[in-house]
């Protein structure tokens, strides 16, 4: 925040501002280094390359050059990351002792370090620039492109990329004609259903009562989703302007920011955004000088899963116990405090604030008729490049997991993607060219979800899958209702005998009446969709259950109690690299002499078959 700033009095002062930051931005915006500090890099050590870059500006009497710290911009497997504008050029997994390097030969004298660019694994060339990259060059990032352009703790910086303008518009708009356009835009909630954002808005606006509320919910609790986290962590504004929007249009005038403990750096942003809103008069009231009024807070969570779902949320909002309640009335009618509420997800709200900014004809551009816009997944598991990747809806699986994750870890045969979240499905190899939408993801037994993809190899055992997942909703149920309570601990019973080789003839068909009984009888979207992993394993990988039960193997060899290591005579050559890495003793062997593994006192740790360079171990 610059010194001596003003609070805005109109709509044209804000107008003014935004010209005036856009304008500068183009005059003074030349080199500029970006180094990404969202968890994801900071975790890597992006806090030791910002200084290194400090220390050798100043070395190189070059301390005119702009530095900025970024969110995270997508590409988590690369990171420490430095970035130079505005040519792009791209350094990935940056170590602090080249810095110099990078400063003196590209920053300075504008030579590239090519030993220190990012591989094609295919064409093995070095590639210069962050857009040549294929993980970002298959993306269309319309909601995270604007991450590196941008130091999230700097509203001016969010404002000269043209930030605000679309509630600048919105204000000179009738809320009716906001809550169209939305409509109109085809926009659907970022983080579950995918129910119709601009018939939410109508619900809350139409209901009777005082005050109404918006919040925004950032409990992102799935595991291998980061989504919303980076989204607050690098472009808080975005969604903070979005709500704002929707609080207009629905005559909301208090709203909360529901953010899970966990994320402590993306609360702090959050914080350095509000206290800059109201400094220049964009929160409070009489906004811009008009009759809107709305204030903001943030709420903590604690970490529950279930605080996700909308009626837990405000429970827990509240000050009670986050568990969920019947539903009607639905929060537009009786939410918060019992008043009008509207509830969306982050990445929900930043696409309000791009809608109200590019219009809806920009937006419905991209994706598909029932499933406009774009969609952030977050990208993890047996997968080369691991990230945040942002793509039109519709776009297919293959393209997500090969054009832009660069395929299976390890050159492996690819066997799953679990879609969804915990509670969403397992998608195997022959729906790969499935395109990604709300509707088509449905029709598999998975969903949308808030954008979790986890990636599974030819030795993901799906048995283990879904008992990893039915065991993460057990624990994280609040177990107010006993469909979900009992049925979830029943089935992750169940499937854990079935992994242990204790599985008998009729363990499927209880799975499966199981499932149906918890998914039709559960109170809440959490017990609702609980059962979606047995079910889609089930319906996609029946024989691995059968396996297990008749044959008492695991055709994945990754369920310990059902396999064996052994050593192949013809194939060991005596290395002894196996006896030296066992951590228990288990393998006998004089050098250059074959080896012997003792099953009695084998662990099963798998380390023997991961080290030997002769294929001599085989797992049965």
């Amino acid at each position: 925040m610059s010194e001596g700033t003003k609070k805005l009095k109109s709509k044209k002062e804000l107008g003014s501002l935004i010209d005036k930051l856009k304008t500068n931005r183009k005059k003074y915006n030349g080199k500029t280094i970006v180094i990404p500090e969202g968890t994801c890099g900071r975790a890597c050590g992006s806090q030791d390359i910002l200084k290194a870059v400090k220390d050798a500006l100043k070395e190189e009497n070059l301390e005119g050059i702009n530095v900025r710290t970024s969110g995270c911009i997508g590409y988590c497997s690369q990171e420490p990351i430095l970035l130079i504008l505005p040519e792009g050029i791209f350094y990935p997994k940056v170590d602090p002792a080249r810095v110099k390097d990078i400063v003196s030969n590209t920053v300075k004298n504008g030579k590239v370090i090519n030993e220190l660019l990012w591989n094609d694994p295919v064409s093995k060339k070095a590639i210069v620039k962050i857009n040549d990259i294929p993980f970002y060059k298959n993306q269309i990032r319309v909601i995270s492109g604007n991450n590196e352009l941008i130091d999230p703790t700097e509203i001016e910086d969010y404002m000269s990329i043209g930030g605000y303008e679309g509630l600048k518009s919105a204000l000179d708009m009738n809320p009716d004609k906001i809550i169209e356009d939305i409509k109109e835009s085809g926009l659907r909630g970022r983080g579950g259903a995918g129910f119709s954002t601009g018939l939410k808005w109508e619900f809350a606006k139409k209901a009777t009562g005082q005050p109404k509320y918006v919040i925004c919910n950032a409990d992102e609790g799935d595991p291998g989703a980061f989504m919303d986290r980076s989204i607050l962590e690098g472009n808080p504004h975005m969604v903070l302007e979005g709500m704002l929007i929707g609080a207009h249009a629905i005559g909301a005038s208090k709203g909360y920011i529901y953010v899970r403990k966990e994320y402590p750096l993306a609360t702090k942003n959050v914080e350095i955004a509000i206290k800059q809103m109201y400094e220049y008069g964009l929160l409070g009231n009489k906004i811009l000088g008009t009759d809107f009024s709305f204030d903001l807070k943030i709420s903590r969570g604690a970490g529950a899963f279930v605080c996700g779902e909308e009626t837990a949320l405000m429970a827990s909002i509240e000050g009670r116990s986050g568990e969920p309640r019947p539903r009607p009335p639905y929060p537009a009618q009786s939410g918060l405090w019992g008043k009008p509420t509207n509830i969306n997800n982050v990445k929900s709200w930043a696409n309000v604030s791009y809608i109200l900014r590019n219009g809806v004809k920009k937006y419905r551009q991209l994706g598909t008729k029932n499933s406009p816009g774009s969609m952030i997944f977050s990208v993890v598991g047996k997968i080369n490049n691991t990230g945040l990747v942002e793509v039109p809806m519709g776009i297919s699986l293959r393209n997500i997991i090969y054009d832009i994750g660069g395929g299976v870890l390890n050159g492996k045969k690819f066997k799953a993607v679990q879609t969804g979240g915990p509670s969403g499905g397992c998608i195997p190899e022959e729906k790969l060219d499935l395109p990604v939408d709300y509707d088509s993801l449905i029709e598999t037994g998975a969903m949308m979800g808030s954008g979790g993809m986890i990636v599974m190899d030819e030795n993901t055992c799906m048995v283990d899958v879904a008992k990893y997942f039915v065991n993460f909703l057990k624990d994280e149920s609040c177990g107010k209702c006993t469909p979900c309570r009992e049925g979830l601990d029943q089935m992750h019973r169940t499937l854990t005998k079935i992994t242990e080789g204790k599985g008998k003839e009729g363990d499927i068909d209880l799975l499966t009446e199981l499932a149906e009984a918890v998914k039709d009888t559960s109170l809440c979207q959490l017990g609702k969709t609980a059962p979606n992993p047995i079910i889609t394993t089930l319906r996609y990988f029946k024989h691995e259950y059968e396996a297990h039960i008749k044959d008492k193997k695991c055709p994945a060899h990754a369920c310990k109690t059902l396999i064996t290591y052994n050593i192949k005579g013809d194939k060991c050559t005596g290395c002894q690299l196996c006896v030296k890495n066992c951590p228990v003793g288990a393998i006998r062997g004089e050098k250059k002499n074959i080896h012997i593994i003792d099953n009695k006192t084998c662990i099963k740790c798998g380390l023997c078959y991961q080290v030997c360079k002769f294929d001599a171990v085989e797992v049965d």
